[in-house]
């Protein structure tokens, strides 16, 4: 009984978080100056023809009407067609979508992996000429535009150097070798036993990924410091100390323990943002996912694309977050 009270409550969250971001999106684009329409039909279109697309895609009716229509189609899973494919969106983001995901999570795994050692040397390591360096690293992965990291990243190491790849996913011919299973290139060059294909797309991989991880690196290492910095303070540590248990214990173990909740909000966080926020490095890279979907759908005035584009985002980032908070039942029984 309590675990169905448990997720009924969860199930309202999501339901609730959901229907706040149609509202949001829903009135974003009505008070955009695009007309899809006449994005549809073109300019020059006579007055019969605006009227029955109108009327095609329901707007015709009252803007509350519309407003129900709308949700109502979402919960049902149509997002519309996209006017510049002409092929129904969520069948757009499922095969874009793959791509965006394998680029986030190495990206994420790049960053948490070296982020957060890098956090907690630089908090034991407090106001010394390494505590210094690595903010001064982080502040740079922070700071700096990623489209302009992605740029001089394919100047550096693709025009000059040679030793990458450029963008795509694939080397140009490749492409059509591999039938999709998944969309995540590295996987499916091995379930068709391209083994030269794999590490082509490890090497395509290799450039987008380490540039998303070094911005979340960025974060993770100091929220990470700020977080340890925080434990090393506290009288437990010292008592420790006095009783001579091994530093690295101190740090790794009791330290890190406490510090493990928290740090999973950051790093869910961080995995959330570059699901979200890879649209420029999709487009530098011409990564074939849904940032650049969406990308490519705003020059194209294909409002329901983004629109769509923008509420699987959303609904990915409302999961992850759920997902966070049931971790916690797991990892701090404070949290029951």
């Amino acid at each position: 009984m309590l675990a169905l009270k448990s997720a009924s409550k969860v199930l309202l969250s999501i339901a609730t978080t959901m229907l706040g971001l149609l509202v949001v999106t829903f009135v974003i684009s009505r008070l955009l100056p695009v007309d899809p329409v006449l994005a549809i039909v073109g300019d020059h279109a006579s007055e019969s023809t605006i009227a029955a697309a109108r009327t095609k895609l329901g707007l015709d009716h009252p803007i509350p009407v519309q407003f129900l229509l709308y949700i109502w189609n979402v919960f049902q899973g149509d997002l519309g067609v996209s006017l510049r494919t002409s092929q129904p969106i969520l069948e757009d983001l499922a095969h874009v979508f793959p791509a965006t995901l394998e680029l986030a999570t190495w990206g994420i795994v790049i960053g948490t992996v070296i982020g957060i050692p890098l956090g907690v040397w630089a908090a034991v390591a407090k106001d010394t000429v390494v505590d210094h360096l690595i903010r001064f690293v982080g502040l740079v992965g922070y700071s700096m535009p990623i489209f302009w990291l992605g740029i001089m990243a394919l100047l550096i190491f693709y025009a000059k150097l040679d030793w990458l790849p450029g963008p795509g996913r694939l080397d140009f011919g490749y492409e059509d070798i591999i039938t999709p299973v998944t969309g995540i290139m590295t996987i499916d060059t091995l379930i068709a036993g391209e083994t030269d294909l794999f590490w082509n797309a490890v090497a395509h991989l290799i450039l987008p990924a380490a540039l998303l991880g070094y911005y979340s690196l960025a974060y993770i290492s100091r929220m990470t410091r700020s977080l340890m910095l925080s434990q090393l303070r506290q009288e437990y540590v010292l008592t420790a100390r006095v009783k001579g248990v091994p530093e690295r214990r101190i740090i790794w173990k009791h330290a890190m323990g406490n510090i493990l909740v928290p740090l999973i909000t950051v790093v869910a966080l961080s995995y959330g943002n570059l699901l979200e926020g890879s649209v420029l490095t999709e487009t530098v890279f011409a990564w074939h996912g849904i940032g650049l979907y969406i990308t490519d759908s705003i020059f194209g005035q294909d409002l329901p694309a983004v629109m769509g584009g923008t509420i699987v985002v959303g609904f990915v980032y409302i999961i992850i977050n759920t997902l966070t908070d049931l971790a916690y039942r797991f990892l701090d029984p404070r949290a029951k």
